[in-house]
């Protein structure tokens, strides 16, 4: 089980990290169309569609990665007051009766919506330079299958905590810069600080 759940973080961490970097191509292209439209008086039609697509793109891949980080939000006003082992059942059964069912779905009807693109090449209808699309309608199924992957390891991490009363924690890989500053200045400062 925990060499699959290793598994299942690894793939996500590594596809959220990886479509991660579509911030600084959506930065790059969103300052290039202000400088052309309000320096250069000369707006590109091109510019708000890629923003959508690459936006999309990082929302639907990240959706894995964040799932694995716990990152996804939840009413867990009640749900944390709960010894481990009940948290695990309750995630079991609910990871049954609605997580699976709904990826399940958007990898079927997203595969058919996908197919259906690429048939006839469909381009978006709201720019006039007709950017193609249909190639990143896929990544509404590439997306669904991280999910479904991820909450297979999810439903172990259910299983776990059940059996053992623990929960198993993804890896930590990324760290809020605020908390490496305050190291770094408890450091200078001559404290010492465990992570």
């Amino acid at each position: 089980m925990l060499s699959f759940i290793r598994f299942a973080d690894s793939l996500s961490g590594w596809f959220g990290k990886t479509f991660g970097w579509l911030i600084m191509l959506m930065t790059l292209g969103v300052s290039y169309e202000v400088f052309v439209r309000y320096v250069l008086n000369s707006p590109t039609s091109w510019s708000l569609d890629v923003s959508f697509i690459m936006y999309g793109t990082l929302f639907m891949m990240g959706g894995a990665y964040t799932l694995s980080r716990g990152g996804h939000v939840r009413g867990d006003f009640v749900y944390r007051l709960w010894p481990v082992r009940v948290q695990g059942a309750v995630d079991f059964v609910l990871y049954l009766l609605f997580f699976f069912p709904g990826v399940t779905a958007l990898i079927l009807s997203g595969w058919k919506y996908a197919a259906r693109s690429w048939q006839y090449g469909e381009v978006s209808v709201n720019s006039p330079t007709g950017i193609p699309i249909y190639q990143f309608k896929a990544v509404v199924v590439a997306a669904g299958i991280l999910l479904f992957v991820q909450g297979i390891a999810q439903l172990l991490r259910s299983v776990i905590a059940m059996r053992d009363g623990v929960w198993v924690l993804a890896e930590e890989d990324v760290e809020e810069t605020e908390e490496l500053l305050l190291r770094e200045q408890a450091k200078q400062e001559g404290f010492h600080v465990d992570r």
